[in-house]
């Protein structure tokens, strides 16, 4: 029988493994000289004369973002229910209320056409996730609010190097975007994110806040030369900075990102051929001058097939072949359903889209026989 395949794994050579052992020979274990030079190495990556600040999550990073742009107790932000928890649990961390509002059930992404509905006095923000590596339709976004004079923090956990309109993720006219480096992610450093930020008194709030609200960075206290203990808390921060042994993956994966992308859409490209005939909806593709990041490689099954999405994934494991569901609404989840007194059918395109919705694996390490296993099990569950 054939090895079990997993959903994902992460990609890592030689030179991530050398760069960690440097790190630990070194003696920098903590936020250092890798976590500044990653920091550049991103910035220089998305242009646009952007700051970088390395942090332990995308979680971390989006909380970072929102306290920054001014998001607290009472105040509302716009964002989708078809994402991780993440997305909005930041929001309650501050006191706010996140405001679901539905996806285009084309692109599974934040529908522009409902946000303004969504808005009351109380919205001061939007968070758009751009889902699977798909960038949302940011022109309409950005001028709503321009409009409403709101703040965006994107949530690009899926989208390195994602483009909208020949343009970069992150390089935007928007207040921040967080990007992920859990394992799976496009670039991996274990755990991880980066805040992009173009503001320079928001990039210093997040800097501030990143590491207990010193005033003063850290690496530069403990290895100056000279006497350099003094600091001062400025604020009630939190413990967010990255390690430079993350940081020594992330270099190196940084280096890889646009070759991760071009496998990972050939790979997507692959799958489209080979379930063309098939009773499925395909997933959303990017126009073609821009850049689809394909972190995730979601199949809907259409109406006529017969079994449930569930029931494929639990023959697909039969097949040995790993699969996952991206995501499950979250005003399906007790605490967001409890406290906002929310129904399945608030949000009706998130809701069929979950129902017939399966991720399959699709990441840089499979082989064209991994690839060839997935689409024979695929056609074997479906009967063709």
């Amino acid at each position: 029988m054939n090895e079990f395949l997993p959903f994902a794994l992460p990609d890592i050579g030689e030179d991530e493994i050398n760069e960690v052992v440097d790190s630990l020979r070194s003696g920098w274990l903590t936020t250092g000289p890798k976590t500044r030079r990653f920091e550049q190495d991103f910035a220089a990556f998305i242009g646009g004369g952007v700051e970088a600040l390395a942090v332990n999550s995308a979680t971390a990073g989006l909380h970072l973002a929102l306290e920054a742009v001014g998001i607290g107790t009472g105040d509302e932000v716009i964002t989708t229910p078809h994402t991780f928890t993440a997305t909005a649990e930041v929001v309650r961390y501050l006191g706010a209320h996140p405001v679901f509002v539905d996806i285009d059930q084309n692109t599974f992404n934040i529908d522009p056409l409902k946000i303004e509905k969504a808005i009351t006095p109380r919205t001061k923000a939007i968070i758009p996730v751009h889902f699977a590596g798909l960038a949302c339709d940011m022109d309409p976004i950005m001028a709503i609010a321009k409009k409403h004079g709101l703040k965006i923090v994107e949530d690009a956990a899926h989208a390195l190097p994602t483009t909208y309109n020949r343009k970069l993720i992150g390089t935007f006219d928007t207040d921040a975007t967080v990007y992920s480096f859990y394992v799976t992610k496009t670039i991996a450093t274990g755990e991880g994110g980066m805040v992009v930020l173009k503001n320079k008194e928001i990039a210093e709030r997040c800097r501030v806040m990143r590491l207990h609200g010193i005033n003063r960075d850290v690496f530069n206290r403990y290895s100056s030369t000279k006497p350099s203990w003094h600091y001062e808390v400025v604020a009630p921060g939190f413990k967010y900075n990255m390690t430079d042994v993350a940081a020594s993956l992330g270099i190196h994966q940084l280096k890889k990102a646009g070759a991760f992308q071009k496998r990972r859409s050939d790979m997507a490209a692959c799958y489209d051929k080979a379930f063309a005939d098939l009773p499925v909806i395909l997933p959303p593709k990017s126009p073609k001058e821009d850049l689809h990041a394909w972190h995730l490689y979601v199949l809907r099954l259409g109406d006529e097939v017969a079994i449930s999405r569930d029931r494929f994934i639990e023959l697909m494991a039969e097949k040995g072949i790993g699969c996952s569901v991206h995501f499950i609404p979250l005003h399906l989840q007790p605490y967001w359903r409890d406290t906002y007194n929310l129904k399945p059918q608030d949000f009706p395109n998130a809701l069929a889209v979950y129902e017939r919705a399966v991720s399959l694996p699709l990441y840089t390490k499979m082989t064209e026989k991994d690839q060839e296993r997935v689409v024979e099990a695929v056609r074997w569950v479906l009967n063709f």
